[in-house]
Formats: C-alpha cells, sequence, structure tokens
C-alpha cells in the first residue's frame, strides 16, 4: 500500500476512535487535574492518561525513545516496539575490486548507545507485524505511545487500525502519533508537533520547545544559505539505496522519489533538485534507469545496512554504475546510519547538513562536518565530547 494510502487509512482511524484527523498545529493541547490529563493526539482524540506516568510501552524507531531521553524521562520506559533498539553491534562488510573488504564496525543507534539498558527492554512489536497484546498487558502500563509511520507495520498499512482497536480495547490509555511520512505532503513540522505532544504527556512542554528551536535553527542555517539560488543552478541529487534485497530482485538499488521526507528536504529545505521526479519510495531501479538519470551528487541512505561511498566506488557489483558523473567525480555521500529509517527522527539535521554539502560544497565549505556533528550530539543529547565522537562514530560518520 502506498503512503498516499497510508494517509487515508489515518483518516478511517481517526473516524473509528472517534476523532478525525486534524491539522498538526491543534494538536499537542490538553486539560488537567490531580488525576489525569486529557491530551489531544495526532488523531484529534482526546485521551485521558495519568498525571503520574511511571510505566510505558514505546512502539516506535527511536523518535519516541528519543524525545524522552531528552526530556530526561527515560527510566520510564519498560516495553519498545522496534527490533533495531536492541542490536548493539551492527556490521557490515562488502568486497572490493581491488581485493578484500570494506567493513563498517561498531554501528549503533544513536537511543540504545545512549541507553544500553534499552536492549534488555521487552520487544512487544516488530518489523511488519501485529503488536504482542499479551505481552503488552503483562507489562501493565501507564501509557502506550504509538508512532503511525514506524516500521511495524511497513507493508501492512490494514494493520493500523486493527492494532489501535485492540490496543484500546485492553482498556490502556493509548497516545497515537502520525510522523511526517503520514501525511499527503510530508512536512517537517509534523514532527515538531509529536515532540510537543510527547512534552505535553510528561509536563515538560518547555524542555520540549528547547529541542524543536535548537532543530529548527539547524535547518534555518542551510534554508538561508540556499534559498535564493535560481532553479536553474540547483544541482540533481539523486538517493540511491544500495539495497541487497534490491540487487536479489533484480534491481541495482532502491531510489526515494516525490512525495516522501526526503525529497521534502531535499528540494524544500536544501533548494536542489531530486533526481527521480517520480513518486515512490525505496523504489528498485535498474542500472540503465539509473544511468539514465545521471546525478549530480548521489546521497547514500540506510537501505538493508550501512551504504559507504566506497561501496559505489569499488564494489564489483556496481562497475556499470561507474559510468555515472557523480561516481566519476567523487561525489557520493554517505547519510547517518539509521537503521529502522521508515521515517525521520531527531538526526534529520545531520541528514539536511550532509545533503547540503553534497549539493553545495563550496557554498558550505566553511562548517567542518565532524566539528559540526559534535555541536549537534551535544546541544541535543546534553553529552560532553567524549560521549558525542562515540556517537558520531555509532552513525559511521567519522
Amino acid at each position: 500500500m502506498s503512503y498516499k494510502n497510508l494517509y487515508v487509512w489515518l483518516i478511517v482511524i481517526g473516524l473509528f476512535t472517534g476523532g478525525i484527523a486534524v491539522a498538526a498545529e491543534n494538536t499537542a493541547v490538553g486539560t488537567s487535574d490531580e488525576d489525569s490529563l486529557t491530551i489531544v493526539d495526532s488523531r484529534g482524540v482526546r485521551v485521558s492518561i495519568p498525571s503520574k506516568i511511571e510505566r510505558v510501552i514505546t512502539v516506535s524507531d527511536g523518535l519516541i525513545e528519543g524525545v524522552m531521553t531528552v526530556i530526561g524521562v527515560q527510566d520510564r520506559i519498560v516495553g519498545i516496539g522496534s527490533s533495531c533498539l536492541v542490536k548493539t553491534d551492527y556490521r557490515f562488510c562488502l568486497p572490493s575490486e581491488q581485493g578484500g573488504s570494506i567493513c563498517s564496525e561498531d554501528g549503533m543507534h544513536t537511543i540504545t548507545f545512549l541507553r544500553r539498558q534499552i536492549a534488555q527492554l521487552p520487544q512487544v512489536a516488530y518489523w511488519n507485524s501485529a503488536p504482542n497484546y499479551e505481552k503488552i498487558a503483562s507489562l501493565a502500563p501507564d501509557l502506550l505511545i504509538v508512532r503511525v509511520g514506524s516500521c511495524w507495520h511497513a507493508n501492512d498499512s490494514d494493520q493500523i487500525p486493527r492494532s489501535i482497536k485492540i490496543i484500546e480495547s485492553l482498556g490502556i490509555p493509548l497516545v497515537v502519533l502520525h510522523s511526517p511520512i503520514t501525511y499527503a505532503q510530508p512536512d517537517i513540522r509534523f514532527m515538531h508537533e509529536e515532540i510537543r505532544i510527547i512534552g505535553k504527556i510528561f509536563r515538560r512542554e518547555a524542555k520540549a520547545e528547547k529541542l524543536i528551536a535548537y532543530l529548527e535553527n539547524s535547518v534555518n542555517v542551510v534554508r538561508a544559505r540556499t534559498k535564493d539560488i535560481p532553479e536553474k543552478d540547483r544541482p540533481r541529487i539523486l538517493f540511491l539505496g544500495l539495497s541487497s534485497k534490491a540487487r536479489e530482485n533484480g534491481g541495482a538499488g532502491t531510489v526515494f522519489g516525490l512525495g516522501t521526507i526526503d525529497s521534502y528536504l531535499l528540494q524544500d529545505v536544501v533548494h536542489a533538485i531530486n533526481a527521480f521526479q517520480e513518486r515512490g519510495y525505496f523504489k528498485i531501479l535498474g542500472t540503465e534507469q539509473i544511468l539514465s538519470l545521471n546525478p549530480d551528487a548521489i546521497l547514500l541512505p540506510t537501505a538493508w545496512g550501512h551504504h559507504p561511498p566506497q561501496e559505489l566506488y569499488d564494489a564489483p557489483y556496481y562497475a556499470y554504475l561507474r559510468e555515472l558523473d557523480a561516481v566519476k567525480n567523487r561525489r557520493a555521500a554517505s547519510l547517518p546510519f539509521m537503521p529502522c529509517n521508515c521515517d525521520k527522527r531527531l538526526e534529520y539535521p545531520i541528514e539536511i547538513m550532509v545533503m547540503a554539502k553534497a549539493a553545495y560544497p563550496d557554498r558550505f565549505a566553511d562548517i567542518d562536518l565532524a566539528d559540526w556533528l559534535i555541536d549537534f550530539y551535544r546541544h541535543v543529547y546534553g553529552v560532553d565530547e567524549k560521549i558525542a565522537e562515540q556517537l558520531r562514530a555509532a552513525q559511521w560518520m567519522d
């Protein structure tokens, strides 16, 4: 099912549970008394939750857990819904035409790195499957927060209304968040509203707003430098996932087209042009199709693993793609390692900065990415320089 159809399903969910999907700016409001707090979630549904929340289950690939870490309530998580949060030793090795292997080791989800205990928590949902309702009930949570747009329903959007109905039947307070890709026109502001709702739940609104302000400021640095570039001078950039699954299915890689949050960030924030002007998310293309696009630069997202530029330059199975101008000119750049990257998380400004430096190297030559990353991790997560350096390594950005 396409994400456009997913958006339709989200409206159905809202109707199904007594509300309707509403504009993001109308969320994150509510009332409270001594015993309970009323939250309006992304569906527009008013949810009564306990004033004191000590046990939380999250079904998310890292956004909810990341915000809870930033606002200081991460220890209240008792169950998680993403397998990417439990793995602590990502490693990928790729063959080289020169012989030997190109290996990336010790990769990790940023939240798992910051809080290793999360990898030991019970997992209540898995990739493309219904949540384990029995396990959810056994954990006796005060609250369950679900992020629609995460990988647990990746190829089965019909699962969303079924899961919500069953969870609510258990009598567990349920707050539903809608990630940017669930909207007809993805926009990062929808994620900011998710952050606001989480801040409201835990009565940490000021910390949530501080986080949003920093993220927005990081993005505005790029937007301000590129907004006046005439369209004729904007480079054509291709998101190319060097996925082994794509090769197994007869393709050369996957691409992100129009209507994706990645394309929005590239075209509306960085002001470059998506070289793939059709709609599609992780759409498989063959070698000839990619060669015909011949972009000015290539961005390599996480796609069934981490993919350094060296894979495109040296791996024998990409020999034909070395005819691309971007490869000949060594204009390929890896985006940060983002396991379960079904939608954006708190690290999205890093992706924007990599996009900007790949698209306009001269315009962003004064920004040293290594130092910029350290500053980013320190501001967002409140860590010292040593931990920030380790986070940079965990995302394979060294």
